[in-house]
């Protein structure tokens, strides 16, 4: 699969879309890995004893999974200038060995001739709910 380049890409081009799946075992290792062992993304019981329907991913997790549309499509994880998004939804991960499926589409949204980069916007969704909003990302494309 040949990587996009600045001249090869267009404004209202589609990047293809991607179902990543989040399971209990990734929020132990994503929680291992940043350090943030809130018992909302392992504790069932306390979860939903605050108000939450069942165990839900790390907003970062979230976020971090939306982008590997981008640095997937583009190859390089450090062509990413920048990336926000506002969190819209939780993704709730039930322990049923399946857990939630995220599901990310994006389109070339602008293109910036002088800095020869371009704007993907994302579309995130867990359960058929948007999950990310405002999400963005700016990458520097060869």
């Amino acid at each position: 699969m040949s990587r996009p380049t600045f001249e090869s890409v267009a404004v209202g081009e589609q990047l293809p879309t991607v179902s990543y799946p989040l399971r209990r075992a990734d929020l132990v290792r994503y929680a291992g890995a940043s350090g943030d062992f809130n018992p909302i993304h392992w504790n069932e019981r306390f979860a939903v004893e605050v108000g939450l329907p069942n165990v839900i991913a790390h907003g970062m997790l979230t976020m971090a999974t939306a982008a590997r549309l981008v640095t997937d499509w583009c190859g390089d994880p450090g062509a990413v200038v920048s990336y926000g998004v506002r969190f819209t939804k939780p993704v709730v991960v039930p322990d049923d060995g399946a857990g939630a499926l995220v599901e990310v589409s994006g389109v070339v949204a602008a293109k910036d001739e002088q800095a020869r980069t371009v704007r993907v916007d994302l579309s995130a969704t867990g359960a058929g709910e948007k999950v990310l909003g405002r999400a963005q990302a700016v990458v520097r494309l060869p």
